[in-house]
This record gives structure tokens, C-alpha cells and sequence, in this order.
């Protein structure tokens, strides 16, 4: 069992970027699940699907995307929160990536939301990463 679902999950998806695959398999999990839905929802992922296996974890199939000259949709994807170092903010302290160009993917107490949907809502919480 990984320690980090969050940084395992960040990890193979930025090593199947750089070997340009069409699709990653990582462990299922609903934080796991609910980053890849933020994913989805801003762009930078074609879509995910939750594959039941015969052990007790399932697997989330993720489909990344990709240019129409084949160039990287996902330049950089940051883990912020760590288990050693939780990271926290309100949103006020929201991050703006890139300018606003990125995302910052927050765990709240609705849900894993985008650092958008999070100053629509005025809700704080766990920084998990970064995306841009």
C-alpha cells in the first residue's frame, strides 16, 4: 500500500506524459477520484473511468489529452500537501497558478473542488496540488 495515493497518482500521470501514452492506470481512491474529475472538468484530461478489479482496490483509467500537433496538454502538475506538511488555505490565501491559467485542486468539506469553484463558493481548505 503507497502512503500517498495523491503523489502516486500526480507521479504516473506526469511519467505517462513523458513517454507520450494515451491512457495511465492508477489506484482508485475518492480523493484520487475526485482530482481526476477536476481534471476533466478544466481540460486536461480526456476522461477517466473507475475499472472494478478482482483484488480490493479498483483502478482509475485515466485518458490524458493531448495537442493537435501532439504537444502536452498538462505542462506541470505540482503535489502542494503533502502527509508530512499539510497545506492549508482559505480563500482569501486561494493561489492564482499561472496568473490564473492553471488550476489549484483543493480538497474542501464538499468535495474535491478547482481553486475556482472554491472562490465561487467561499470555501477553504487542503491545497493538493497544482496544475498548468
Amino acid at each position: 500500500m503507497h502512503a500517498d495515493p495523491i503523489a502516486d497518482m500526480l507521479t504516473r500521470i506526469r511519467n505517462a506524459l513523458n513517454t507520450e501514452k494515451e491512457s495511465v492506470n492508477v489506484r482508485a481512491s475518492k480523493v484520487c477520484e475526485g482530482v481526476a474529475q477536476v481534471l476533466r472538468e478544466q481540460g486536461y484530461i480526456m476522461e477517466y473511468d473507475r475499472i472494478p478489479t478482482d483484488k480490493k482496490q479498483d483502478l482509475l483509467r485515466i485518458k490524458l489529452k493531448y495537442g493537435p500537433l501532439g504537444e502536452r496538454v498538462i505542462h506541470e502538475i505540482k503535489r502542494c500537501s503533502k502527509p508530512s506538511c499539510r497545506v492549508y488555505c482559505g480563500v482569501e490565501e486561494m493561489p492564482a497558478v499561472l496568473g490564473g491559467l492553471g488550476v489549484a485542486i483543493v480538497s474542501t468539506n464538499k468535495g474535491v473542488l478547482s481553486d475556482q469553484q472554491c472562490r465561487e463558493q467561499r470555501l477553504g481548505g487542503e491545497l493538493l496540488c497544482t496544475v498548468c
